[in-house]
C-alpha cells in the first residue's frame, strides 16, 4: 500500500528571509532595499496594500497573490497583515560606521545606544530592537562574538525594527566602550548589584546603556569599562526582568528624561 507523501507548508524562496507586516515592507522599501519576491493576500488586501505593492513592483519585486492560509502557515502566529516580503539576509553595519557617524553627529538630541553584551537569544534580541526603535534611540552595538545573528527570526519577533535600527558590530566590545567615551558618549552599565537605580542616573547626556546576559550579566572587562551601574528597583519576589524588559523600561526612562529636559 502506497504511502502518501506529507504536504509541506509554504516556504521561504531559497536564501531569503520572510519579511511580515506593513510596518516592516514599509522600512524595507524606505531604505531603498527592494525584496525579490512579495506575497499579498488574495481579496480585499491587494486594494488595501496599492501603494506598497506598486512600489515593490516599481523596485523590480516578483508580486504574487497567495491564500491567506498560506501567509498564515508561513507567519507561524507573526502579523503578516496580509504582506510577507522576501529579502536576502540582513548584515551587521561596520565598526567603523559607527565611529563615523558618532564624529559626524549634527542633531539636537544627544545619542542614545543600546550595547548588548552576551546576548544570544534570537527572540530576546529581536525584542530589544523593538524597543530601540519604539523609544526613538539611535543604534545597538554588539559584539562579533557571543551575540545572536541577524537571522530571520529576529525580523520577525522585531516586527519592522530589524530593518530600521542599524546594528553595529565591534571586534572588541571593551575597546569599543572605551572609544564611545573618547568620543563624549556616557556609558551606564546596569547590573542588580548596583548602589543607583536607573532614576537617579543622568540619561539625558549622550548616552550608551549597556545590557547583559541574564543569569551572567555583562563580562568582567565590559563592567570595568562602564562609567557607572545602574539597577532596576525589584520590589517583589523575583530578583530580575527578561532583558527585553529591562532594556524597555531603562530606553524610557532615558526618553522620559530628554523630554523633561
Amino acid at each position: 500500500m502506497k504511502k502518501h507523501a506529507q504536504r509541506r507548508g509554504p516556504r521561504a524562496p531559497g536564501g531569503l528571509d520572510a519579511v511580515y507586516g506593513i510596518h516592516a515592507v514599509r522600512a524595507l522599501l524606505e531604505r531603498g532595499e527592494v525584496p525579490r519576491e512579495l506575497w499579498v493576500q488574495e481579496g480585499e488586501a491587494t486594494t488595501r496594500l496599492a501603494d506598497l505593492v506598486a512600489a515593490a513592483r516599481h523596485g523590480g519585486a516578483r508580486v504574487l497573490s497567495r491564500p491567506r492560509d498560506e501567509l498564515d502557515q508561513l507567519a507561524q502566529g507573526a502579523a503578516h497583515q496580509g504582506l510577507v516580503a522576501f529579502c536576502p539576509p540582513l548584515a551587521f553595519e561596520a565598526e567603523a560606521a559607527l565611529w563615523h557617524r558618532l564624529q559626524g553627529w549634527s542633531s539636537p538630541t544627544p545619542p542614545l545606544l543600546l550595547v548588548l553584551d552576551g546576548i544570544t537569544d534570537v527572540h530576546n534580541f529581536g525584542a530589544c530592537l523593538r524597543s530601540v526603535d519604539a523609544a526613538g534611540a539611535h543604534g545597538v552595538v554588539v559584539p562579533k562574538d557571543r551575540a545572536a545573528p541577524l537571522n530571520a527570526t529576529v525580523r520577525k519577533v522585531a516586527c519592522g525594527a530589524a530593518e530600521s535600527v542599524p546594528v553595529y558590530q565591534v571586534t572588541n566590545l571593551a575597546r569599543a566602550l572605551a572609544k564611545l567615551k573618547d568620543l563624549g558618549v556616557w556609558v551606564t552599565g546596569t547590573a542588580g548589584e548596583a548602589e543607583a537605580s536607573v532614576f537617579e542616573a543622568d540619561l539625558s547626556v549622550a548616552t550608551a546603556l549597556v545590557m547583559g546576559a541574564e543569569g551572567k550579566g555583562m563580562r568582567r572587562l565590559t563592567r570595568e569599562a562602564c562609567d557607572s551601574l545602574v539597577k532596576l528597583p525589584m520590589a517583589g519576589q523575583v530578583s530580575s526582568l527578561n532583558v527585553s524588559v529591562a532594556t524597555g523600561i531603562c530606553l524610557f526612562e532615558a526618553v522620559r528624561q530628554r523630554r523633561m529636559r
